[in-house]
């Protein structure tokens, strides 16, 4: 009963962090806001709003749960080995964020001794919220409130894929994309956290990426799983270490997916 009500307080306080990060991220957005480069070489695009909305999380954290760790993609690791650790990215998408498009999300993961176990994409400009426990997955928005849940699909032949871009992937990860890309109906890019949802929520069937963090994952797995599909690195195995992912709302199309990354 304790686990019991301790999952309800952290899922009710996942609504609070969406809260927080978005009061500190909506005034940039659209706004003409300046733009620092984070990479050497390359484009890496960081802003105030991921600075600002992370920072609000992680004092929010910090005062209501000061024993648990933060991994977050603006300002590092705290106590990360603690039992529970949460794992933030406050701008998934910051690309899309400083062009004005609407799909990026606010990232908020929780892992408990290492496994993902409570996930939320926040999207405060069209006031969604997709969220999941690894049991379950729900949503919140225009749509109303409801349970999420992936879609059944026969096989890639009759599969929507998404990715961010194809330029994730490297000379070696490329041409072992390109079959699944080949093998499926449609096909999206531009996607970031929103290709994830869509899967949980069964408008999308796969996504296939590569190169991610942890922050760029960790919360987007029990939304999945929650709503029924499957979360796994291209070898099969954790996709929590980030690196290169591969989300499916159905077993099947899972399973024909990995075949084909494999070879």
């Amino acid at each position: 009963m304790a686990d019991m009500q301790n999952m309800q307080g952290l899922r009710t306080f996942l609504d609070s962090l969406a809260e927080a990060s978005a009061a500190a991220i909506l005034p940039y957005f659209r706004a003409d806001a300046a733009i620092d480069n984070k990479a050497r070489g390359g484009f890496d695009p960081v802003t105030a709003a991921d600075r600002d909305g992370e920072a609000a999380m992680r004092r929010l954290i910090e005062a209501t749960w000061p024993g648990h760790g933060i991994i977050g993609e603006e300002f590092g690791n705290t106590n990360e080995d603690a039992e529970y650790v949460w794992v933030l990215d406050p701008i998934d998408g910051t690309r899309a964020f400083i062009a004005g498009l609407p799909t990026w999300g606010t990232l908020i993961g929780l892992m408990r001794n290492g496994r993902p176990i409570l996930g939320m994409m926040a999207q405060p400009f069209t006031g969604e919220r997709y969220a999941g426990d690894c049991d379950s997955a729900w949503y919140g928005g225009p749509d109303g409130d409801k349970p999420l849940e992936a879609r059944s699909c026969a096989a890639l032949a009759e599969a929507t894929l998404m990715t961010t871009t194809p330029f994730l992937f490297s000379a070696e990860e490329k041409p072992r994309y390109d079959r699944v890309e080949a093998a499926c109906r449609n096909i999206r890019y531009g996607t970031d956290c929103y290709g994830y949802a869509m899967v949980a929520a069964g408008h999308a069937d796969i996504v296939v990426e590569a190169g991610l963090n942890p922050y760029d994952i960790v919360a987007l797995i029990p939304i999945i799983e929650g709503a029924g599909g499957r979360v796994t690195g291209w070898a099969g195995g954790t996709a929590a270490r980030g690196g290169r992912v591969l989300a499916c709302g159905d077993a099947k199309v899972h399973a024909e997916a990995l075949a084909l990354l494999r070879e």
